[in-house]
């Protein structure tokens, strides 16, 4: 049994078998065997082995006779391990003495290897691990080529599950987990990765537990090993005993009743614990047309931020003006004309896959570079194309638009434009569409922030973004393990940021929400609401904590925890201050 921590992102406890990505996606599906069938799987694995061998010796003599030796003699290195009696020796002792399946022996064995290779790298000098490392890599390669042997068919992706699984991998891309059914993938885990990715974030949208940025393990693991997934802790658990299995599976199920209690107060009005109750709009966040329903489950009032970024993905071309529409008007469909829904504009980035080719690839620092609004100021066809399908759904409902990333006075005034220029082409075609729909502006770049006042004059309201706002005002990658102790939303200049925003909204009378993870938090939203925030826009899932702190909540308190708030120094010390906090309004909140 082995213990890996790493970044919670998406809560919840999960048990199941592994399936580890680096190895294309195989899915073990036995790893053990019944003793009478032990022979026969013997004779699946030298078979399987005789044909990697002769896949290898094959590979070698076509590339010897292509391109020279030198690399044909590659294949005939890896023709020498399949057919090496030591390691089928190893394999089949697994599979005698301990009943293991095929194709667990196998990724059992060579797992083993490549751990004692990567432990030997870590004690010598740095510049000479290379060699050992690509050793391990093929290795690594070995086993992909037996599993997909033993299967009788090519790898398959987790898209063709057919039974639950815990997905293991060093990274996922957004697209990946865009196609995550959460019936068969009960939650996943990975090497790399921050809190805030976009990955990150649907993880939570589809509400799979989902822990990142562990650091390496995948070789400490094989396809069909049990392991817990622990999102509350972000802890990973390879192999767990039976006390360690019970003991999960009660926190589980005690998560699951935590939940129903939560929706208990679903239908409850979001106010104040005042002699005059202050009401606090909470608006749900999505990525997805079908996550209207959850907003409606979790009692949302509406949609605070529409990621379209997923309508790009696993694209061979750009979406089209019907596309974008039809999801958009699902959601109004769904949500009905009374609530609103606010529709942010392309924000592709650095973090984000798209069908767009060129628009990141080969940025020295893309995080600073041509992404968000900027891109589509440079390619005004797809952004023409996306706020035509907006005007046009908004006949449906109380649609919003948002313009992400502007950092200028000018971009705003661009975009608000180029609006203009759209219902102007509508109208002319006749086609039918809402002409007074309300625009808003994201504020996450410390520019806007500190432009507030002069663009509270161009915008109905304001949303802050304080994932981005974080990330650029310490200027820490939030999806760097390196800095990651540098990017914290209780930062005094994050929070004085804030406090200039919502203080410039209130003096031009426009309303302001807050959209980042920090609004799903229970231990902000005393601050929050302290500053002058009333509405407040997170996951769905994350809605009905947020409403129990605010129905035990006092305007009053709130004003005091933040006042104190902004007068401390570090990070470190809000923290502190806000836990005591909050453990003081909500005990059970806080551990």
């Amino acid at each position: 049994m082995e213990y890996k921590y790493g970044i919670a992102v998406s809560p919840g406890v999960a048990i199941g078998p592994a399936l580890v990505l680096d190895t294309e996606g195989v899915l073990i599906q036995h790893r053990t065997v019944p003793p009478d069938q032990v022979e026969a799987e013997v004779v699946r694995l030298q078979k399987a082995l005789d044909e990697a061998a002769e896949d290898a010796r094959s590979t070698r003599e076509r590339l010897t006779a292509k391109i020279g030796p030198t690399f044909g003699n590659i294949f005939g290195a890896q023709a020498s391990v399949f057919q090496d009696p030591g390691l089928r020796s190893q394999v089949e002792t697994l599979i005698r003495i301990q009943y293991y399946s095929a194709e667990y022996a196998v990724s059992r064995v060579i797992r083993d290897f490549v751990k004692t290779l990567e432990e030997a790298a870590r004690k010598i000098p740095e510049h000479s691990r290379a060699e050992i490392l690509r050793r391990s890599a093929e290795f690594i390669d070995l086993e992909r080529q037996v599993l997909a042997n033993l299967l009788g068919h090519p790898t398959d992706t987790f898209t063709n599950l057919t039974e639950p699984v815990v997905i293991l991998a060093n990274d996922l891309m957004p697209s990946d987990t865009a196609d995550f059914n959460p019936r068969t993938v009960r939650a996943f885990a990975t090497e790399s990765g921050g809190n805030t990715s976009h990955t990150a974030i649907l993880a939570g949208a589809l509400e799979i537990p989902a822990v990142v940025g562990i650091g390496r393990f995948l070789t400490d693991v094989s396809g069909g090993d049990m392991v817990i997934v622990d999102g509350e802790e972000g802890v990973l658990i390879i192999d767990p005993d039976e006390d360690t299995l019970r003991r999960y599976e009660d926190k589980r199920i005690a998560l699951l009743s935590r939940v129903d209690r939560y929706e208990s107060i679903r239908d409850k009005p979001a106010v104040t614990n005042d002699a005059t109750p202050v009401p606090i709009r909470l608006l749900g966040n999505i990525e997805l047309a079908q996550e209207a329903e959850h907003c409606l489950e979790r009692g949302a009032e509406g949609v605070g931020l529409y990621r379209t970024e997923f309508l790009y993905l696993n694209k061979t071309a750009d979406p089209t003006e019907e596309e974008h529409y039809s999801a958009y008007a699902s959601v109004l469909h769904k949500l009905g004309p009374s609530r609103p829904v606010v529709i942010r504009t392309l924000d592709l980035g650095a973090d984000k896959f798209s069908s767009l080719s060129g628009t990141v690839a080969g940025e020295k620092n893309p995080f600073l570079g041509l992404r968000s609004v900027r891109l589509c100021l440079r390619n005004l066809d797809l952004f023409k194309t996306q706020l035509r399908a907006i005007l046009r759904a908004a006949v449906h409902g109380d649609v919003r638009v948002m313009f992400p990333m502007i950092s200028t006075m000018d971009e705003l005034r661009q975009c608000k434009t180029l609006l203009n220029e759209v219902k102007e082409d509508l109208e002319d075609a006749g086609v039918p569409f809402k002409r007074d729909v309300r625009v808003g502006t994201m504020i996450e770049v410390p520019s806007a922030a500190l432009l507030a006042d002069f663009m509270a004059r161009e915008v109905d309201f304001f949303s802050i973004g304080t994932n981005d706002l974080i990330q650029y005002t310490l200027a820490a990658d939030r999806n760097n393990e390196n800095v990651a102790n540098l990017y914290q939303p209780s930062d005094p200049a994050v929070l004085r940021l804030i406090q200039m925003v919502v203080q410039a909204a209130q003096r031009a009378q426009i309303e302001v929400n807050v959209c980042g993870e920090m609004s799903g938090e229970q231990l902000f939203i005393p601050l929050l609401v302290g500053m002058g925030l009333r509405q407040l826009s997170a996951t769905p899932r994350k809605i009905p904590e947020i409403k129990q702190v605010i129905r035990v909540l006092q305007v009053t308190e709130a004003q005091e925890v933040a006042r104190r708030a902004l007068g401390l120094e570090t990070a470190r010390q809000v923290s502190s201050y806000l836990r005591e906090q909050l453990r003081r309004i909500l005990p059970q909140a806080v551990d």
